[in-house]
């Protein structure tokens, strides 16, 4: 494909740079499987990524959060287009030999922590794998490694000979950032790690994931339904439609002064913990488009109650409306 983007150059403050990422996927059809359209989940992202910090990723399920950081792990074998730099390093460019290097410092926690673990593998071997694949410490050294990972993540050395259906859902999930850790990683991605644990969990798994960002200086991805969490954990908050990112900045700006329409309907939809207090909710109308047919111009169109004529033909480009905050949206480019 032609490039279709202006490079970036490299910023040593940042640990990822994704400069207009794109994702397609075919869709085939016919006798002989013609490619016949394509599902536009990733569509033009861009953002920068501090160490040390933690950047949230919301938006409605299908939106393109996941696949964005899938992509950006190199989950997939190719991307459309776009720059994603790590550690000033393009990972698309990279040979087999220096991905694999790379594999140790990129790590990610699945949604789902009883699917994403082996059920025929006990737990230590489950942490440990790819500590031995990658020959990260000696053989005298690995039980004591493994024990001691396992006692980060709030875990016993006596769990390593069980298996996970042995476990509840919060220790699973446990389990799950421990074979991560385990790696040494500086950069993970964290794909929605609590939306299937009760409440009072989420917050023991939130406070971890903090603890273990201060002790080892880790940068998360963040990617999550929960606005509350979103809030509590993260730096920088960007916030995705159809797959783009229509709103990006810091989370008190994010927070507190939403610009763009979409962005003030999600933030509307937070519950607030007081019966008295009246919500001003904003509904939209119509449901999402679909991904392998997004509407022309601004792809909220169909269903924002500001649309202007211009919305229809006409993508809007992002503006930086303060320092660090920028929004993609007509009515700021003026």
């Amino acid at each position: 494909m032609a490039e279709t983007y202006t490079p970036v150059e490299y910023d040593p403050q940042y640990i990822l740079m994704v400069n207009a990422l794109k994702k397609y996927f075919p869709i085939k059809g016919g006798m002989v499987s013609h490619v016949v359209g394509q599902v536009k989940a990733v569509d033009g992202v861009t953002f920068n990524l501090k160490r040390g910090t933690t950047m949230g990723l919301v938006g409605e399920s299908g939106c393109g959060k996941t696949t964005t950081g899938r992509t950006i792990l190199r989950l997939y074998k190719d991307k459309t287009d776009g720059q994603v730099l790590f550690n000033g390093k393009e990972i698309f460019d990279l040979s087999p030999r220096e991905l694999r290097a790379l594999r140790t410092k990129m790590q990610i926690i699945f949604q789902d922590p009883f699917s994403s673990l082996s059920p025929r593998m006990p737990v230590g071997e489950i942490i440990g794998e790819a500590v031995r694949e990658h020959n990260l410490v000696s053989r005298a050294e690995y039980d004591d490694y493994i024990d001691q990972i396992m006692d980060e993540c709030g875990l016993q050395p006596f769990h390593k000979d069980r298996y996970p259906h042995e476990f509840s859902g919060g220790q699973r999930q446990r389990i799950c950032i421990a074979r991560a850790l385990a790696l040494n990683p500086e950069f993970v991605v964290c794909d929605e790690p609590v939306s299937a644990l009760d409440v009072s969990i989420q917050a023991q798994i939130i406070n971890l994931l903090k603890k273990l960002q201060a002790e080892r200086s880790l940068t998360y991805l963040f990617i999550s339904h929960d606005l509350s969490v979103v809030e509590h954990i993260s730096d920088t908050v960007g916030v995705m439609y159809l797959g783009n990112l229509v709103e990006y900045g810091h989370k008190k700006d994010i927070f507190k002064n939403p610009l763009h329409p979409y962005t003030k309907a999600l933030f509307s939809a937070i519950p607030i913990p007081d019966p008295k207090a009246k919500m001003n909710r904003i509904v939209l109308e119509g449901s999402i488009p679909s991904p392998a047919n997004p509407p022309s111009g601004c792809k909220f169109h169909t269903r924002c109650a500001q649309c202007m004529a211009c919305c229809k033909n006409e993508v809007p480009k992002q503006v930086e409306v303060e320092p660090g905050h920028f929004v993609v949206c007509h009515l700021y480019n003026k």
